[in-house]
């Protein structure tokens, strides 16, 4: 088949081109750079059946006639990373909504399959853990823009779950949580790639509030094995799906053992919230996925550790 990656120069979507063409699948990839990086992907160029577009989906002749030259749609782009989404609450909304909305709406011209990325965020301070794609959703108030993701892919999610009631467009909707591994950057907040760089840096490891917070953190490559074992599963069409690990540690557990794993002298330094991001920030104490779903349908077990996912994070930021 071929597959067109929105996003696809991006940390996850990079490694989901890879895998692709391995198999030996066509990869078509859109990307503006906003978030991705040539160098995720430079390793590809070259190959056979690969091609990369370095625009966005807004462009919408190019997005079209990508669309029709593929089989199925895997549409990631998005505005990631709790430090963007505050900084850029317009950009956020904006990105995620209308992005989405124009690729369901051209996929729907030739009925092409399209798995939406979504995310653990849309569960918001639901405190019914292990959080199962049927719980209810609990979103801050409006005035705080931490929540404009979250509210902003729920609504992706609604629109692409109506377009597969209403005019049988083939949807799967898949989940994220804290997806984590080789080529993702620091650079908007994510949390790993932060205290790894920190630490073999011999610089404080900053913890965000006071550390208690739970969080569980899945290798990119089970993502990217369920994401290829999902759009062949007819059963997923028209679902909503966790994909993650249920390995759940706190966030200052996480900085010990990065600094373990280091061997490094950083300290670990707590931040209040109202510091490291706004006045008034809300996080979720815990984010933990029922599998149960996932697995009956394609067997999905995640096969890597959270050290596993740490030992490889930190020789990539060595090697780099």
């Amino acid at each position: 088949m071929r597959a067109l990656i929105t996003g696809g120069a991006g940390f996850i979507g990079s490694h989901l081109s890879e895998a692709l063409l391995d198999e030996g699948h066509g990869v078509l990839i859109l990307d503006n750079l906003s978030t991705g990086a040539m160098s995720n992907i430079a390793h590809l160029k070259g190959r056979a059946e690969f091609e990369y577009f370095i625009d966005t989906v807004e462009n919408e002749p190019l997005l079209a006639e990508l669309i029709d030259r593929s089989d199925v749609v895997f549409h990631l782009a998005a505005a990631v990373g709790v430090k963007l989404i505050v900084e850029q609450p317009v950009h956020t909304i904006e990105t995620n909504v209308h992005g989405t909305e124009v690729v369901l709406k051209h996929a729907n011209k030739k009925k092409k399959l399209v798995v939406i990325a979504s995310t653990s965020e849309v569960y918001g301070k639901s405190v019914d853990v292990p959080f199962r794609e049927d719980s209810d959703l609990v979103m801050g108030p409006t005035p705080k823009h931490r929540w404009a993701y979250a509210c902003s892919k729920a609504i992706d999610e609604f629109l692409a779950l109506a377009y597969w009631k209403e005019r049988k467009l083939p949807v799967i909707i898949v989940r994220f949580f804290n997806t984590v591994g080789p080529r993702q950057s620091g650079q908007y907040g994510m949390v790993i790639p932060n205290f790894v760089r920190q630490a073999l840096a011999g610089e404080p490891i900053t913890v965000f509030g006071d550390g208690r917070q739970s969080r569980s953190f899945t290798h990119v490559t089970d993502v990217v094995g369920a994401l290829l074992k999902l759009v062949a599963e007819p059963a997923a069409i028209g679902q909503v799906i966790n994909i993650g690990s249920t390995q759940e540690v706190t966030i200052g557990r996480l900085a010990e053992r990065i600094r373990e794993l280091t061997d490094s002298a950083s300290p670990i330094r707590f931040i209040p919230y109202d510091e490291a991001y706004e006045s008034g920030f809300e996080d979720m104490p815990r984010r933990v996925p029922d599998l149960t779903k996932v697995h009956a349908m394609i067997g999905y077990e995640p096969q890597h550790t959270l050290d596993d996912i740490l030992v490889q994070v930190i020789d990539y930021f060595r090697r780099k």
